[in-house]
């Protein structure tokens, strides 16, 4: 299985336990008093010096997941998935890296390109594109669009025009369930996304696109669910699109060069729990590339893939503090100054996360609490029955590992209160990448009065 380097422990710091090389960022080190550096940068100074609650992005873990990726799949295209976390930064990095770009709206898209981004190595996909999606798509020149729909095919037809060009593809459902959560399994058929393999939309969707001059269909594109943790729906999911791609070429005779799988490549948030194995994911999906095309008599595309999770997710930790401690006869609450507004996770997939007391060493023997956070929700719950020192008491600071995708991305302002700051770290250093929303920022925008 890929691992990714054991924590760098500076020379005045004592080792940090097991948890921190399981699910923390591999820069990860716990000082003797209880303070934790990620980046080499203390968690406890990043709190008291942009407040609470903040996002912490180790610059470092990023880069060496994108490069264990671009080591795992050499002969592919690794396009980062937008809709985990994205930051004028993060663009920068991936793109340093070698990594293309997966968006799904004209705000990511523009974020992206106005950083610095190539658009001809990012890919627009995306169930409803809007018509502003669609035409500054158009416009800057992406890589690729994935048809979603029967009724894209015509509109990026006419905007692009008769004497344009656009590369496409076509978002395949190949009826295939996986995923952590029914509300993230994307690749059966009974959901909104893509054309349908079993019904034939797929194969009437192909034919209409090869009748538009102005489009150039490169390949096939899936995306089964995310937080996949076992090889075997991707080979399925090979073998199926090989087989779709052997009709085009009996029908139409094209040997379409490009096969998108997506990503949902699954990653631990606990000690203890299953991650997909990279190195056995990229194995087999060789290997089954290879011999289903083979059979097939079909040359071998180009394999494309589109981590997000994976590679965002543990570079990120939360800090949060604490504002009440409240003992029921059946459970203890640990209120903090955080919550569903800015990790609604929880709530809508009962994801379940392994904080810690950081900034202090406390004696105290564990007990079960639950980490609520402050929004006007019963269901506003962060981490349901963890351990944590039962002298925990208000001020002390929670952090949150794998908290690098899906938290800021998927943030609100409910209850007007403000989403966090994120903070980058690399080498003992902190900047600021996104800063907190205030009260102004919220203000402002009301202006019906």
């Amino acid at each position: 299985m890929t691992t990714l380097p054991l924590p760098v422990v500076p020379t005045d710091t004592a080792p940090g336990p097991a948890d921190l090389r399981s699910v923390w960022p591999a820069t990860t080190a716990e000082r003797p008093h209880g303070d934790v550096l990620v980046g080499g940068v203390s968690l406890t100074e990043i709190a008291e010096s942009h407040g609470t609650p903040v996002y912490v992005l180790d610059e470092a873990e990023v880069r060496e997941r994108c490069r264990t990726y671009r080591s795992a799949f050499p002969e592919a295209g690794i396009h980062y998935a937008a809709k985990a976390f994205l930051c004028r930064a993060l663009a920068r990095w991936v793109e340093e890296e070698g990594l293309g770009l997966d968006v799904c709206s004209a705000g990511e898209l523009e974020l992206a390109v106005t950083t610095g981004f190539p658009a001809e190595r990012i890919l627009l996909h995306g169930n409803a594109k809007s018509p502003q999606d669609l035409a500054l798509a158009l416009r800057l020149g992406v890589g690729r669009v994935v048809i979603d729909t029967p009724a894209e095919i015509a509109r990026i037809a006419a905007a692009v025009g008769t004497g344009g060009h656009q590369k496409v593809m076509v978002r395949v459902t190949p009826g295939i369930s996986a995923g952590g959560h029914h509300k993230i399994r994307t690749g059966s058929d009974d959901q909104k996304f893509g054309l349908s393999l079993r019904d034939g939309h797929a194969q009437h969707a192909i034919a209409r696109i090869l009748d538009q001059p102005q489009l150039e269909l490169t390949g096939l594109h899936c995306h089964l669910g995310s937080q996949i943790t076992d090889v075997r729906p991707y080979l399925v999911a090979v073998r199926r699109l090989v087989g779709l791609m052997a009709r085009v070429r009996d029908t139409h005779g094209i040997a379409l060069p490009e096969l998108d799988l997506g990503g949902g490549h699954g990653i631990a948030y606990r000690p203890g729990e299953p991650a997909l194995d990279l190195t056995r994911l990229a194995a087999r999906v060789r290997a089954e590339l290879a011999e289903s095309c083979a059979a097939a008599g079909l040359p071998v595309p180009r394999l494309i893939i589109e981590p997000g999770r994976a590679v965002a997710g543990p570079a990120g930790v939360a800090v949060y503090r604490v504002l009440a401690v409240k003992r029921t006869p059946g459970r203890t609450f640990v209120a903090v100054d955080g919550g569903m507004s800015d990790n609604p996770r929880p709530a809508l997939y009962g994801v379940r996360y392994a904080p810690r007391l950081i900034g202090r060493h406390s004696p105290a023997e564990a007990e079960r609490v639950t980490v609520v956070g402050r929004h006007c929700e019963a269901g506003d719950v962060l981490a349901e029955d963890v351990p944590l020192p039962a002298d925990i008491h208000p001020g002390d600071l929670l952090a949150v590992p794998v908290a690098g995708a899906y938290h800021l991305a998927m943030a609100s302002s409910y209850n007007l209160v403000g989403r966090p700051p994120v903070v980058a770290v690399l080498d003992g250093r902190a900047r600021v990448l996104v800063r907190r929303e205030t009260l102004e920022d919220l203000r402002v925008r009301d202006i019906g009065l």
